[in-house]
C-alpha cells in the first residue's frame, strides 16, 4: 500500500503566516502538522508517499527531503492549480500505478488510529465482498461545510455530495481516505463541478453508481482542519494534552514546573513559572515570566518579563514585556515587545520576520 499527502493549498485563512511558509509545516504542540500525517502512515507500515506540492514546493521539499527522516520514501507530485482533490489522485496516478493507497489532506490533524484504519480495508478487501473505496466520517454541526454521506439502514453508503445547501445528513467526510486501483477509472471520467474542480465525492459516488462497495467507519475521536487560528491553536490544545514530562534544560532555584511540560536541551527558565501542559523546544531562554497552560515555545526563542498562554510561538521569536499574551499564533524570527508596562492581554497572529513593538 502507498500514501499520497496533499500539502499543495495556499493557507490563505492563515494570513500572514502562510504569506512566508507552508500552512502544512506552521507547527503544532512544536512538531510541524504534516509531520503528523507522515509519522501515521510509517506507523500504519505505510513506506511509499508521494506529496501533491504547489506554491509552497521549495519549502515543502526542503523540509521533508526524501523522507529518511521519517523512515519513508518521498515522490514529490507538482499540482500546477488547485483543481480539487479528485485531481490529485488523477495527477499521481503514475506514482500510485495499481497498488491500493491512502489519500491523506495534510493540514488535517484526528484522533483516528490509522493503522487500524488501514488493517480493517486491507481485511475488508480479503473477504467474500471486497470494498473500492473506504471512508472516515464524523458527525458535524455544520454540514453544509463539508462532503456528506448519506448511510442505509444497514450502515452502508449510498450516496455522496459536496458541500450541500441542504444537507441530507451530518455525517462528515474526514481527510482520510482508501482506495484500491479502481479509483483511477472514477477520477478519469468525473467531469469538474460547478466550482471547477474534480470532486473525490464526486467519484466515489461513480464508484457506488457503478455497484462498488464504499466501506465506513465513524470517527468517534477529534477532527481539526488546521486551516484557521482558532481551530489551529485547539489542535494545540489537543496534543499538549497528550504529552508526558520530558526535560532536558536546565530550572534554576527561583522557578517552578507545574504539570506536563517538555523542555529541549540546552533551554534555561530563569525565576519563571512553567504551567504544563507545555512544550517548549531547545535552546530557548524564559527569564521572569510565565508560561502558562497549553503553550508551545519553539527553539531558541526567548520570553522575558511577558505571560504566555494558549499560544504558540514559534523558531527564533522573542516575546519581551508583555503582560499577557493568549491565544496567538507568532510567526519565526518575530519580535513583540512592549515599550511601556499597561495591563492589557493581547491576541495576535504575526508573521514571520516581523517586529510588533506595543505602546
Amino acid at each position: 500500500m502507498k500514501a499520497l499527502i496533499l500539502a499543495g493549498g495556499a493557507g490563505t485563512r492563515l494570513r500572514p503566516i502562510t504569506h512566508t511558509r507552508a500552512k502544512q509545516l506552521v507547527p503544532v504542540a512544536n512538531k510541524p502538522i504534516l509531520h503528523y500525517g507522515i509519522d501515521a502512515m510509517v506507523a500504519a507500515g505505510i513506506e511509499e508517499i508521494g506529496v501533491i506540492v504547489g506554491d509552497t514546493r521549495a519549502e515543502v521539499t526542503s523540509n521533508l527531503g526524501d523522507g529518511t527522516q521519517f523512515g519513508a520514501s518521498i515522490t514529490y507530485i507538482p499540482q500546477d492549480a488547485p483543481l480539487g482533490l479528485a485531481h490529485c489522485v488523477l495527477i499521481a496516478r503514475e506514482f500510485l500505478g495499481d497498488d491500493d493507497f491512502v489519500m491523506y489532506l495534510g493540514d488535517n490533524l484526528l484522533e483516528q488510529d490509522l493503522a487500524a484504519f488501514v488493517r480493517a480495508f486491507e481485511a475488508a478487501r480479503a473477504g467474500e465482498e471486497p470494498p473500492a473505496a473506504q471512508i472516515l466520517l464524523k458527525q458535524v454541526p455544520d454540514p453544509h461545510r463539508f462532503g456528506i454521506a448519506t448511510l442505509d439502514e444497514s450502515g452502508g453508503v449510498v450516496a455522496l455530495v459536496e458541500k450541500p445547501e441542504d444537507p441530507p445528513s451530518d455525517l462528515a467526510l474526514v481527510g482520510v481516505y482508501l482506495f484500491t486501483s479502481r479509483v483511477h477509472d472514477a477520477v478519469a471520467a468525473i467531469e469538474p463541478s460547478p466550482r471547477g474542480e474534480l470532486e473525490i465525492t464526486d467519484a466515489i459516488q461513480w464508484l457506488l453508481d457503478r455497484g462498488e462497495r464504499v466501506r465506513c467507519e465513524l470517527l468517534s475521536g477529534w477532527w481539526i482542519d488546521t486551516g484557521k487560528l482558532t481551530p489551529l491553536l485547539e489542535a494545540n490544545r489537543l496534543l499538549l494534552e497528550k504529552i508526558e514530562t520530558h526535560i532536558e534544560g536546565s530550572i534554576d532555584d527561583a522557578s517552578s514546573i507545574e504539570g506536563r511540560v517538555v523542555i529541549g536541551a540546552g533551554t534555561e527558565i530563569v525565576n519563571s513559572t512553567i504551567r504544563g501542559p507545555v512544550a517548549i523546544g531547545a535552546g530557548s531562554r524564559i527569564v521572569d515570566s510565565f508560561v502558562g497552560p497549553f503553550s508551545a515555545i519553539g527553539n531558541d526563542c526567548e520570553v522575558r518579563h511577558s505571560e504566555i498562554e494558549h499560544s504558540v510561538v514559534m523558531d527564533d521569536s522573542s516575546i519581551t514585556d508583555i503582560p499577557r499574551l493568549e491565544d496567538s499564533l507568532i510567526g519565526s524570527d518575530a519580535r513583540v515587545a512592549r515599550s511601556r508596562q499597561k495591563p492589557r492581554a493581547l491576541r495576535l497572529m504575526v508573521g514571520d520576520h516581523c517586529q510588533i513593538d506595543v505602546e
